[in-house]
């Protein structure tokens, strides 16, 4: 019987050191994503409140300071730079001045950042001067230098918090030479996600020891552009196929995710995805207990909607003069509109709005033929006074301007693969005439269509018809130029396209026209020094008074079903009938 109690004692014991030996420390990382100079509650397009922003972010952030002190980490996914007239001015208008985005991030003490597509979309000055003047890393294990063979930016960063030796990785989408022209990311080479996280996760490994490991990749969950190559949105891939990761903090592809995927090694890997314009933040816990026994490690993540946070006022008395600066600047007159325009009426046949950036892009250019899409799903520019803040509801994205060499036939395809993206095959006068699906109606790049709004091309300089009952690929009847001269489908034609589009952006001009991407460069003879907003206003400028209105050359047909279909599917994605809008 001592015996027994004796050994009991000696258990007890053990166990009582042990536990006294265990230590346990937990960590906060919050993460932002697609941000796109949402920095204000403030819309200075629309100008009026804005839900979002990192004004609300940051008050969302210091009272989990409050708690966590400097166990929180607060970590930025890229696309930063681009979306908002602030960032607009700071690119490009006050370029002495601190870049905006690094002011933002410096004041709400980011410990690390990736870049996005849209950030290198503003060219190298724009982009390495924020790099520069941001305090905290920019990481990017997949950019690299080609002619050093370098990481043009920082792989990984290691943070220590109270013992705890924090691993960040930073990927970013390698899709990026498909959607910007080569000068804009000259002497950079985007590596394949997967390969580039299996090696600086061995580095990391070896070098760092960390207890924890979170990678932070500006790429969507799957799917996107994907090549024999690499992948546009390889996020989940990383996390299951790559061991080694705890957490997984992604974007780009603007849809709120949460989920965990179990890894190659059998890990569970906490993913999430804050979506767009700062809504939303990822929000993980980490729980590291350290023990004799070794090191657990649990992971607990959500998204946290940040719309109703209250307003960081010191936030805002700190940036009170760039507001002041930027407002000023999109406050400026340039033009009139006899008429209002709509994105709304994009969708369904010839609409004043797409028409009015055709027709300039033709007279900008002088081409023969222009395509463009739709960049936003419901923007409005109202008639009478026309303003800058205007001009990025007009044309949203920084994009280049181009003349391309195109064949008949070419332009056909093109148009082609366009409309099997954007509209139904109908059977019956009740089918929906637009590809819609009720699962991307919180998509915030779908917005309730199956496949990209932006991708849907319409044509200015020649006069066409859609059929809506014939198989995808023989829809489009092109009849004439708009001239009235014939249209041949064995001719050169110089088409106007944005820069997006011209490098392969869509694939419309790839897949669709059947031009090898190793091929578009080459069919480029203009191309614009500036961004395509610019010269659209410039031209504004020069008419003065504006009378927007379609140009009617090309329609759906038969008109029959598509007129019923057209009312159906308009209320169904604008939640109002034509009629009662007017």
């Amino acid at each position: 019987m001592k015996q027994l109690i004796a050994a009991c004692l000696l258990s007890l014991t053990y166990s009582i050191s042990v536990m006294s030996q265990s230590k346990t420390i937990q960590l906060r990382v919050i993460e932002t994503s697609d941000v796109h100079g949402s920095f204000f509650p403030y819309d200075f397009i629309n100008r009026k409140p804005k839900a979002g922003s990192m004004a609300r972010v940051s008050s969302y952030v210091r009272r989990l300071r409050e708690e966590y002190g400097d166990r929180l980490l607060l970590l930025d996914n890229g696309d930063i730079l681009q979306g908002q007239p602030v960032c607009y001015y700071y690119n490009y208008i006050d370029r002495n001045a601190t870049n905006i985005a690094a002011e933002v991030t410096n004041y709400m003490g980011y410990d690390a950042q990736t870049l996005g597509n849209h950030d290198v979309e503003t060219g190298h000055s724009v982009y390495d001067k924020w790099i520069a003047e941001s305090r905290c890393p920019m990481l990017g294990a997949n950019v690299t230098d080609t002619q050093t063979g370098q990481p043009y930016l920082k792989p990984y960063a290691v943070i220590e918090r109270q013992g705890v030796r924090i691993a960040i990785l930073g990927l970013i989408t390698p899709a990026i030479p498909n959607w910007l022209s080569g000068n804009l990311w000259s002497g950079l080479r985007f590596d394949d996600m997967v390969s580039a996280a299996r090696l600086w996760m061995e580095r990391i490994r070896r070098d760092a020891h960390p207890d924890v490991v979170i990678g932070l990749f500006h790429s969507g969950k799957q799917g996107g552009i994907t090549t024999p190559a690499y992948e546009e949105n390889a996020a989940l891939r990383v996390a299951r196929e790559v061991p080694g990761f705890d957490l997984v903090l992604f974007g780009h592809d603007h849809t709120p995710y949460a989920g965990t995927i179990t890894s190659a090694d059998n890990r569970q890997v906490v993913c999430l995805d804050p979506a767009n314009d700062a809504y939303q933040v990822a929000d993980a816990t980490i729980t590291i207990t350290r023990s004799e026994e070794g090191t657990a490690t649990k992971v607990h993540g959500q998204l946290a909607d940040v719309r109703h946070e209250p307003i960081d006022e010191d936030f805002m008395a700190h940036f009170a003069k760039h507001i002041k600066r930027v407002s000023k600047f999109v406050d400026k007159r340039i033009g009139r509109f006899k008429h209002t325009i709509s994105t709304r009426d994009c969708y369904f046949g010839s609409s004043a709005f797409n028409d009015l950036i055709l027709n300039l892009e033709l007279q900008i250019t002088g081409a023969d033929i222009a395509f463009n899409a739709p960049l936003s799903l419901d923007a409005q520019i109202e008639a009478g006074d026309v303003h800058v803040s205007d001009m990025f509801n007009l044309y949203k994205f920084e994009n280049q301007l181009y003349v391309m060499r195109l064949t008949g036939e070419e332009i056909r395809r093109h148009l082609e693969m366009s409309y099997d993206l954007w509209v139904n095959t109908m059977r019956s006068p009740d089918d929906h005439l637009l590809l819609l699906s009720q699962r991307t109606r919180n998509d915030q790049q779908r917005m309730g269509f199956q496949n990209f709004s932006f991708n849907f091309d319409s044509a200015a300089g020649i006069d066409y018809e859609v059929d809506v009952t014939q198989e995808n690929g023989h829809k489009v009847r092109i009849l004439r130029m708009s001239d009235g001269r014939p249209f041949d489908p064995d001719r050169w034609y110089r088409v106007a396209v944005n820069s997006y589009r011209g490098n392969g952006g869509g694939e419309l001009l790839t897949r669709g026209a059947g031009i090898p991407q190793d091929s578009l460069e080459s069919r480029i003879v203009w191309r614009s020094e500036l961004d395509q907003r610019y010269y659209l206003m410039q031209e504004i400028k020069r008419q003065r008074t504006l009378d927007p209105k379609p140009n009617h050359n090309w329609r759906f047909v038969p008109e029959a079903w598509v007129e019923a279909a057209a009312k159906r599917d308009y209320e169904l994605l604008f939640g109002i009938s034509k009629n009662e809008e007017k």
